[in-house]
Parts: C-alpha cells; sequence; structure tokens
C-alpha cells in the first residue's frame, strides 16, 4: 500500500508540475458565450472600409498602412468588444461578427509589433498552451480573451460550419487569403463559398494533382474532424468547390506551413 501510495504521490507531484506550464490548453475544452444582453448588430463598414484600403485582392496585407489607421482600427474593435452578439442576433450575424473580430484582432496583434518576420515570433511554441493566440489581449465584455478563445472555444464549438477555416486568417503566408470586404450577414453563405473555392483552388494552398495523391494545406491536418464526419470526408469537402477533382480515395499528403507573414511587397 506505501508503495502504490507514494507511487501516486509521485504521479500527482508530475502532473502538477506540467500543469504549471503545460495544461492552459485545458481551457479550450470548455465553450465560451460572452454576450451583452441588450446589444443589436454591429456595423462592420469601417472595417470593410480598411480592408478595401489595406488589402489587395490576392489577401496581401499593407501592414504600415494598419499601422497608420490604428485608431479607426481600434474604435472598430472597442464597438466589437462593448456589443457582444447574443440570442436575438441571426446565426448569420454572429458568425459574421466573430469572423471579423477574430480577423481585425489578428492585425491588431501584428501592428503593435510590425515589422516582423512571423506571427509566431510574437509568442512561445507550445501549441494551446503560450503562442500568439494564447494572449489574453482581447477585451469581450469586462473580461480579456484570446484568439484561441474566440476560434477554439466561440466559432469552434457553437457554429457548424468547416468553411470558417478558409476565412479565418492568421497572418501568415499559406493562411486563406484576407478576403478584403467584411463579412457580412446578408451574402455570409456567398462570401464563405467564395473563400472556399478560391483557396482551394489556389495552386500555392493545395495542390489537386495527381487526383490520386493530392498534396493539401496543412489546415485540413489541423482540423481533420471539421471536415470528415458522418458522410462528409476531406476528398468530398474538395470536391465540393474544386475545378480539378481528387479521388474519393485519394491517398493525402500535406504541405509545409509557410508561417511568413502575408504582407505586401513594397
Amino acid at each position: 500500500m506505501r508503495i502504490l501510495f507514494r507511487a501516486a504521490v509521485f504521479g500527482l507531484l508530475l502532473f502538477t508540475s506540467a500543469c504549471q506550464s503545460g495544461c492552459a490548453y485545458v481551457r479550450y475544452f470548455t465553450p465560451l458565450n460572452p454576450t451583452s444582453k441588450d446589444s443589436r448588430p454591429v456595423s462592420h463598414e469601417p472595417w470593410d472600409a480598411l480592408l478595401k484600403k489595406h488589402v489587395n485582392e490576392q489577401g496581401m496585407v499593407d501592414y504600415t498602412g494598419f499601422q497608420a489607421d490604428s485608431t479607426t482600427l481600434n474604435t472598430y474593435l472597442t464597438a466589437l468588444s462593448d456589443n457582444l452578439p447574443n440570442d436575438n442576433w441571426s446565426e448569420s450575424e454572429r458568425l459574421a461578427y466573430w469572423l471579423n473580430a477574430y480577423n481585425a484582432f489578428t492585425i491588431q496583434r501584428v501592428i503593435r509589433a510590425y515589422p516582423l518576420k512571423s506571427i509566431r515570433d510574437l509568442g512561445g511554441d507550445k501549441t494551446l498552451v503560450n503562442t500568439v493566440w494564447d494572449q489574453p489581449f482581447i477585451r469581450l465584455g469586462d473580461d480579456k480573451h484570446t484568439l484561441n478563445d474566440i476560434e477554439q472555444r466561440i466559432i469552434r464549438k457553437k457554429f457548424d460550419e468547416p468553411r470558417i477555416h478558409f476565412a479565418l486568417v492568421c497572418a501568415a503566408m499559406s493562411c486563406p487569403r484576407l478576403r478584403n470586404e467584411a463579412y457580412v450577414a446578408a451574402r455570409l453563405n456567398e462570401q464563405l463559398d467564395d473563400q472556399a473555392t478560391t483557396f482551394i483552388n489556389d495552386p500555392t494552398k493545395n495542390k489537386l494533382t495527381p487526383a490520386d495523391k493530392p498534396e493539401l494545406s496543412s489546415i485540413f491536418n489541423f482540423y481533420p474532424g471539421d471536415f470528415a464526419n458522418g458522410d462528409n470526408s476531406i476528398q468530398k469537402t474538395i470536391n465540393r468547390y474544386a475545378t480539378q477533382k481528387i479521388n474519393p480515395d485519394a491517398t493525402l499528403t500535406y504541405m509545409t506551413y509557410d508561417w511568413s507573414v502575408n504582407e505586401q511587397k513594397k
């Protein structure tokens, strides 16, 4: 019994020690539902204007231009922080809000440290623990949250929508293009379809030939369960939008992710 007891204590100490640096990820299993009781859908027109001004058709970003317009960006983000979605908003209004929030807060985080080579330089290397996406710099109501809170605890938990992975942009070259217009509820389905089509058919993101052995974006490898559940599969997701179809039983490999910042070259 003493041996078992000592083993249990030793195991607990190891677990506690590990958790001091590594258990921050546990929070991401818990859904998050920040709301403002009487809020009404926010206008995304200021964000739309900034995107049109500082993002080109290829999704490349003029971060210096965003720095010059940081006051406008911060004013928009304050409006988001003070007017969180509630159940009176439609699902499309809520999803458009969170997609815009994620992308706009990402821009804010980058321009605070720009110029830089990669967004990953802004944090540690322990996924879901101390990366830039785990930094609580985002005010939602009275609390501070992280980019991973928005993606993992809100968007992925509350919306059964794999196309969000073609719309969330983490300031890297291998990410989907940053759309140079805001997401809006009235056209959200059309916008998400366009994002999916553009991303999947971009040969720098997905190499769809040969059809039996395509090389896909690592995004499909990061979130396989979001694309392959029930009757769906990654292959079906690809073929839903691809002009060059792949085999239904294609062997999939994944491209190395390029984390270089998605900046316009002057």
